[in-house]
């Protein structure tokens, strides 16, 4: 065990993401929900503004829990295509899974976001955080995504990853930042001391948080400006 949860996880995170503090085009993405406690520590210790970008695994079916691909926002499907192979998977299983995961994906851009629209990512450095990196499907669909929205760097961020993987991502992606990278991986959960499920409200509720300082600073321009005016 290396993390007592995933603040604690944010935390050390943030230690190697200090290059990143206090600069004014920099914008943190956490990938609900497990991402997010994390990315709201970096984006907390960076003073970076937060949000999140979504992105549902594709399991298959029986074994949820491996991945054969992922979608993300604006319509990208990345296919694990050594899992589809091994597995002999057909297309049409990929399609309907996918098809079921769009669903999941577009409730849950209602569920975060209500009426907010999607971050402008377009010349920012954007740092992509999740919990950790295991297949990585989720995580490059996500950066493929965001590449259609020309941000001007993605930096893939997370405290924790299996080391073939961070090194995959790191070709895809400008930089990649995994804090630790234990010689036996096995699976993200093993390194965290609790890794129970985020829930939607939590989500929420660190959204809100983190648009909290941003709010009270927007407040107290405008009345300096009042001042002087």
């Amino acid at each position: 065990m290396i993390f007592h949860d995933r603040h604690d996880a944010g935390r050390q995170l943030a230690a190697r993401l200090a290059a990143y503090a206090n600069r004014p085009h920099v914008l943190v993405l956490g990938l609900p929900r497990g991402g997010v406690p994390v990315a709201f520590e970096v984006a907390k210790s960076l003073a970076a503004p937060l949000d999140i970008f979504l992105v549902r695994k594709l399991g298959v079916p029986g074994r949820e829990e491996l991945a054969m691909g992922a979608i993300a926002s604006g319509g990208v499907r990345v296919v694990n295509a050594e899992v589809v192979r091994a597995l002999d998977i057909p297309p049409e299983v990929i399609d309907r899974v996918a098809a079921e995961e769009e669903r999941e994906l577009a409730r849950r851009e209602w569920e975060y976001r209500d009426d907010r629209p999607p971050p402008d990512v377009a010349g920012k450095v954007v740092l992509l955080v999740d919990d950790g990196l295991a297949t990585g499907s989720s995580m490059r669909a996500a950066v493929m995504a965001l590449r259609q929205r020309a941000p001007e760097e993605i930096v893939v961020a997370v405290p924790v990853g299996a080391a073939e993987t961070c090194a995959a991502l790191n070709q895809l992606a400008d930089a990649t930042v995994c804090a630790y990278t234990p010689e036996h991986f096995a699976a993200v959960g093993i390194w965290y001391a609790d890794f129970s499920q985020t829930t939607d409200k939590e989500v929420r509720d660190l959204l809100a948080a983190a648009a909290k300082p941003a709010a009270t600073e927007r407040r107290q321009d405008g009345a300096r400006d009042m001042a002087g005016a």
